[in-house]
């Protein structure tokens, strides 16, 4: 997915923009030659969780029902909404495509997607139970242990760099930090 495509027109007045680095500014922006509007492009915020059966240390994963990567395994996560934080938006995909209670844990991975204009937020979560009841996005919500994971059909690279970062601090008995990743 390429990065979102620039303004042709003003969203405010509909004239056709032009792309200049306005003053005080160092970055060429959308300037709207009729009301002087000035329009920003910022990535898109991308929040889940990593859901966790305390009881054994499975973690949750979904298949996705949807494009793109229909059919293969993600962590539930989806694009953030306007008027929630973080975290609420991260239970509202948990609870949307897996059907899972959780409860939110702290911030885990922090993944910059560059290439696509996004950036990847992925809180712990302690699941409450084991069942689960997945949303019209998921085929299926299932919890897998470190070795049943299915990692050639993980759906998103930053997907398969949160899981790889819980099962190693797991390994070394970690406190589990926040891990910061740039997604080449």
């Amino acid at each position: 997915m390429p990065i979102p495509s620039r303004f042709k027109h003003c969203p405010n007045c509909g004239t056709v923009v032009d792309y200049r680095v306005p003053a005080d500014d160092n970055r060429e922006r959308a300037v709207c030659p009729a009301c002087h509007a000035i329009h920003y492009q910022n990535p898109l915020n991308v929040v889940g969780t990593l859901p966790v059966w305390e009881a054994d240390g499975r973690v949750l994963l979904c298949r996705r029902a949807i494009e793109p990567r229909h059919g293969l395994w993600t962590l539930p996560a989806g694009f953030m909404e306007l008027g929630e934080t973080t975290a609420e938006g991260a239970l509202r995909e948990t609870q949307e495509e897996a059907g899972a209670d959780v409860e939110m844990g702290p911030l885990y991975t922090v993944l910059n997607v560059v290439r696509v204009g996004q950036v990847h937020l992925f809180y712990r979560a302690r699941l409450r139970s084991p069942e689960f009841n997945p949303g019209p996005e998921s085929l299926e919500a299932r919890l897998f242990a470190e070795s049943e994971i299915p990692w050639d059909d993980i759906a998103f690279k930053t997907t398969r760099e949160t899981l790889r970062c819980f099962f190693e601090d797991r390994r070394r008995g970690s406190s589990y930090g926040l891990h910061d990743i740039d997604i080449a």
